[in-house]
């Protein structure tokens, strides 16, 4: 998980990403140097701190960087599902747009779930859309759900014109 504000361990770089890997058994230092490597190449992070790994805490990063340390340090337990919450909210431009590059490179390996309140981004970086609302007697109540494409651009107008009246069956 990914989450809206960056939580770098207060630890080294490499032991920040090594720290999952170590959490499940790995403990070869060779194995573990290169899946370091490997996910901070994935997270766009190694060429900014390779000479630092071990020296520099995780905590002393910018916060773009911070963002995809820990995105890094999700990447070096092999998940299947990458959950992110509001992954780029407290982030600069500059660092949205990287997070945002970032996510459509990994998209092609993993299954992202990201949830966002920021609908321009969402259009951005996803593949299927599904749209959450509040209801009297309940939170995330499904809206809708689609090709991102179509959701925005052609929304369902039956379930569009209930939500608007403030019918939600």
């Amino acid at each position: 998980m990914v989450f809206q504000r960056p939580n770098p361990f207060p630890m080294s770089i490499y032991e920040n990403v090594a720290y999952g890997p170590r959490r499940r058994g790995q403990n070869d230092k060779r194995k573990l140097d290169e899946l370091v490597e490997t996910s901070l190449k994935r997270a766009a992070l190694w060429d900014e701190v390779r000479d630092d790994l071990r020296r520099k805490s995780g905590l002393a990063l910018s916060g773009g960087q911070q963002q995809r340390l820990c995105i890094a340090r999700v990447l070096a337990t092999d998940p299947e599902v990458i959950l992110m919450d509001e992954p780029a909210s407290a982030l600069d431009p500059v660092s949205t747009l990287r997070i945002e590059e970032l996510m459509r490179e990994l998209r092609e390996a993993y299954t992202i779930v990201i949830v966002t309140h920021n609908m321009q981004q969402a259009a951005r970086v996803s593949d299927v859309t599904a749209f959450f609302t509040m209801a009297e007697d309940r939170a995330g109540y499904l809206v809708e759900v689609g090709p991102t494409g179509r959701i925005f651009t052609r929304p369902n107008e039956r379930l569009t014109e209930d939500y608007i009246s403030g019918r939600f069956g």
